[in-house]
């Protein structure tokens, strides 16, 4: 079955896989083209079936509705793969946004690719572009991390890998560990870095606050309200980083020189990074070759 498109596609027989961003919240942000190619595409492979047949009318698509999520991505691929040479077209869902930004799909867009099939979107809500859009923090340079680690002393390092880079970073989090997210990005960031977050986007109780890290920490703990439901932050980059050093390469070279106390001055007055940061960086003392530099610009997301 194939989906009419005003887009000039080559008639070989072989289907399109389209990427079709759905609402992060608000039901309505579905648009007609959206909803008129899930409507007549043979496959649907969603995240949550159970979700993405709320964004459809009873009745409405004769398609087959099929499960894609990261515990069987690896299976289902061949399966897709297979229907979409055969020329049935099949449409790529998440359970909220744009598809593959944190959530299962990059596998099947990569086969897809490697056999030659078309791959096409169908752009829509981000929940990362959206809240960038209203942090008010600089829009022209971001890093997209996504979720960060769910301990708190490998989120630590993780985040002191970043600390020092001049981008705004962009983090997903499931709005319940923000109170320990805030406390870690305020220790390794500074408490006075400016954070917005953005929780509940497009929902009935959604919230876009913006504030220093430290206080931005405090307001969360004394809400309880806002720990719940799903949240993105928003945070600024740092303003005295130098895109030439690879932070984690420095440390490690000033570990080599220094009493670790010295080394760790030293780091926090070359970089820009907290004092606890720059201890954190010190202690791991540790360099690989896929480390980023403070200056190197994260992937946008769709």
């Amino acid at each position: 079955m194939h989906v009419m498109s005003d887009q000039p596609e080559q008639n070989d027989g072989r289907g399109t896989l389209w990427i079709v961003a759905t609402p992060i919240g608000n039901r309505a942000d579905l648009g007609d083209r959206a909803r008129q190619l899930l409507s007549g595409v043979a496959v649907i492979a969603a995240e949550d079936t159970r979700v993405s047949r709320r964004l459809l009318v009873p009745g409405s698509t004769s398609g087959t509705m099929v499960s894609l999520h990261e515990h069987n991505e690896t299976r289902m691929v061949p399966e897709l793969i297979e229907r979409l040479a055969s020329g049935d077209d099949v449409a790529l869902v998440s359970d909220a946004g744009t598809p593959l930004i944190s959530d299962p799909g990059y596998r099947l867009v990569n086969a897809a690719h490697d056999a030659g099939l078309r791959v096409r979107t169908v752009p829509g809500p981000c929940a990362a572009v959206a809240a960038l859009s209203v942090s008010g923090l600089a829009c022209d340079r971001f890093y997209f991390e996504g979720f960060l680690p769910a301990r708190s002393a490998r989120r630590r390092r993780r985040l002191s890998e970043l600390a020092g880079q001049p981008d705004s970073k962009i983090f997903y989090a499931p709005a319940r560990d923000l109170v320990a997210v805030l406390a870690d990005l305020a220790d390794v960031f500074g408490p006075e870095r400016q954070c917005c977050l953005a929780r509940e986007l497009t929902k009935r109780h959604e919230t876009v606050q913006r504030l220093p890290l430290g206080a931005m920490a405090q307001w969360v703990a004394d809400h309880d309200q806002q720990q719940r439901g799903e949240a993105v932050l928003v945070v600024a980059g740092s303003e005295r980083a130098d895109p030439a050093v690879d932070i984690r390469r420095l440390a490690a070279e000033l570990k080599e020189e220094l009493p670790p106390s010295r080394a760790a001055r030293v780091l926090a007055r070359a970089t820009g990074l907290d004092r606890q940061a720059a201890w954190t960086l010190i202690e791991a003392g540790r360099v690989d070759d896929g480390a980023q530099s403070a200056g190197v610009a994260g992937k946008p997301s769709g």
